[in-house]
């Protein structure tokens, strides 16, 4: 079911999140299927809860292709359970983000963060897995596990004037080369633990 976004401010956004004690819990079920919903209706790559003002440490991600986000920027729906990022890279990169909190993705802004990374979780099917990935991938999957500690990702800009309307960014920014190259998926490992 799609849920309303909850949009900065809100203090469901800073508030602890705690850990899923029972995955198998038909209402914490319920919760997975209305994050992967909200996202997709609302055209977002990854939702925490949080974001649906359910305080649980989860999230998904799903970078989908569309007219500006080619298949090499893509990758399938995964679900996160109390997870955890075991490495960063010492390579950082500068990727414009947007958050489906703020004025329901209608911002963007540069944020500086590791290209790569690796991070443990539990998958929605109780099995425990690493994935390191780069890419817009690592980026989205470092944004929602933000939202997990109450971070925002403009709390991760030097300067808010930076800050740019989804239509200025798509138009101006976005199909840059560099922009480009920083969002292309050149890195998915998956390992079962």
């Amino acid at each position: 079911m799609n849920r309303e976004v909850v949009q900065n401010g809100n203090p469901r956004l800073k508030a602890p999140n705690k850990a899923v004690d029972n995955i198998n819990n038909p209402n914490f079920k319920k919760i997975v299927v209305d994050l992967i919903d909200t996202m997709r209706i609302n055209n977002l790559i990854g939702i925490a809860a949080p974001q649906i003002g359910e305080n649980l440490r989860v999230f998904v991600t799903e970078p989908r292709e569309t007219e500006t986000r080619t298949g090499d920027q893509t990758d399938e729906l995964k679900v996160y359970i109390n997870p955890k990022i075991i490495r960063f890279s010492n390579e950082e990169v500068v990727i414009w983000e947007g958050c489906g909190s703020y004025k329901k993705g209608s911002i963007f802004g540069p944020v500086e963060r590791p290209k790569e990374i690796t991070i443990e979780a539990t998958s929605v099917n109780g099995k425990r897995f690493s994935f390191t990935c780069n890419g817009i991938l690592a980026r989205v999957i470092q944004h929602e596990y933000d939202h997990l500690d109450g971070i925002e990702f403009i709390d991760r800009m030097d300067n808010l004037e930076e800050l740019k309307s989804r239509e200025y960014y798509i138009n101006e920014i976005k199909n840059q080369p560099k922009i480009i190259n920083t969002s292309i998926i050149t890195k998915k490992e998956l390992k079962e633990l």
